[in-house]
């Protein structure tokens, strides 16, 4: 396998096209489940706010327990990462595998833990007993395909931490070509196949994981082949990063979902209209965690080398390209509030809607920052400042949540308010460890 050494990689001579060239193919493959995350909106919109509201609190809930596992990705992409840095061959076969088997035991160990609870889950959004019907329905079936999502984003991981950004995005997209195809024809019916409402959305999505899991497994084989891991260190090492990652997710979750229950209990048309901002806000965290991946890899390859200067300035650089992107997210947010809620709420923008619109939309900027540094922590192993930085944020947040679910007239734009000010503490700790660097793995050599 080439590596290109530190003089030769492309970044060297242009920084700016390197990274741009890297992070668009992350930017379409991380765009395409929250594409089809809104287009399942779209289509289970048109079954009524219940059924909208039921996907909300499912697609929550599903956030929140695959999140909650997203260090096997994180960590194997920094693993491959280092390991390509150095022309490890047999180290990057090993993280491979190793993720590929720690995904499948806990993929199947999450649809047997959580299948029994889902009721219980469920309620805790606040949801009426038709909302609840709708929840549990989806949120059964998607479960069923836990393994697959999660073997299949590992992968991905792996390619992206040898800096093959394309091979994700063609698994991507693959995916979720299927799951909008089966949508159009399972959630409505069409000819002999009959209507199948939200139970056709979850299948529509499981189908084509599965499919994801097949294609990325086979793919990676084939160019670097695939070892089942053969030290208990490779995955004591994998699970030391996830021991961090799992508390810093999990409380990012907490946050969102916590979110989701206050705006449920407000009224049914707060958690429709909370879900379909939700929707965009996440479409919108994608495409900026693309550059956070690509800053992730190549912080990763140059700490690998040793080169901590020129990690730093792909850190600058990283940080300048979500900066720019998140003003731009901004000014398109404020000109498609109208256009948005018609689609994903059937109806114009009402004063609820469109004051919590605004507040999501000036926060991009901010949210941009969030993300990038989190993608260079993660390059960087930094990871229990990432689960200390999470936990203050998402502290402060839940305790103003709190505060709000106990509000008589509390409002969905008070909810995004609390949402903007927890996105600033994260973003306000992610600059502070970067820049000064008075700690941490990019601190200067004495």
């Amino acid at each position: 396998m080439p590596n290109p050494s530190r003089a030769e990689h492309p970044f060297a001579t242009h920084p700016h096209r390197a990274f741009l060239r890297l992070s668009l193919p992350v930017l379409i493959s991380l765009t395409a489940e929250p594409i089809t995350g809104l287009i399942d909106t779209a289509f289970v919109a048109r079954l009524g706010e219940p059924s909208l509201a039921g996907l909300g609190i499912a697609t929550s809930l599903l956030a929140g327990i695959f999140w909650v596992f997203n260090f096997l990705s994180i960590g194997t992409q920094t693993q491959v990462a280092n390991a390509f840095g150095i022309e490890d061959e047999s180290a990057i076969a090993r993280s491979a595998g190793t993720a590929v088997t720690c995904s499948a035991v806990l993929g199947f160990g999450l649809l047997f833990a959580f299948l029994p609870f889902i009721d219980e889950l469920c309620m805790l959004f606040g949801a009426d007993a038709e909302v609840l019907a709708e929840s549990t329905t989806y949120l059964c079936i998607r479960l069923i395909g836990a393994p697959a999502i999660l073997v299949a984003h590992a992968v991905s991981g792996a390619f992206r931490g040898l800096q093959d950004m394309r091979t994700p995005l063609i698994i991507a997209i693959l995916s979720n070509s299927i799951n909008i195809a089966l949508d159009s024809v399972m959630i409505h019916g069409a000819g002999p196949i009959p209507a199948l409402g939200i139970t056709g959305a979850a299948w529509a999505s499981v189908i084509g994981q599965l499919v994801a899991m097949i294609a990325a497994i086979g793919w990676f084989q084939h160019r670097h082949g695939l070892l089942r891991p053969r030290k208990i260190a490779d995955i004591y090492a994998l699970f030391t990063i996830g021991r961090d990652l799992v508390v810093r997710t999990g409380s990012l979750l907490l946050f969102l979902m916590y979110a989701t229950r206050v705006a449920n209990l407000i009224s049914v048309e707060t958690g429709a209209a909370h879900q379909a901002i939700r929707s965009i806000w996440i479409f919108a965290a994608f495409l900026l965690d693309a550059y956070a991946t690509t800053a992730q890899s190549l912080v990763g390859y140059f700490i690998g080398l040793g080169d901590v200067p020129r990690a730093l300035r792909a850190a600058r650089i990283a940080c300048l390209w979500g900066l720019v992107t998140g003003i731009a997210t901004t000014a398109v947010m404020l000109a498609g509030s109208n256009s948005v809620s018609l689609f994903l709420i059937g109806t114009p923008a009402t004063t609820t809607f469109h004051a919590a619109w605004l507040v999501a939309a000036i926060a991009q900027p901010i949210n941009a920052i969030s993300f990038v540094t989190d993608g260079i922590h993660w390059g960087s192993h930094d990871y229990r400042y990432l689960r200390n930085a999470m936990l203050a944020a998402s502290g402060a947040g839940i305790a103003a949540l709190a505060v709000l679910e106990q509000t008589p007239h509390a409002t969905l734009q008070q909810i995004w308010i609390v949402t903007a000010l927890w996105i600033t503490i994260r973003a306000m700790f992610g600059l502070l460890r970067i820049w000064p660097r008075t700690s941490g793995p990019l601190k200067p050599s004495k």
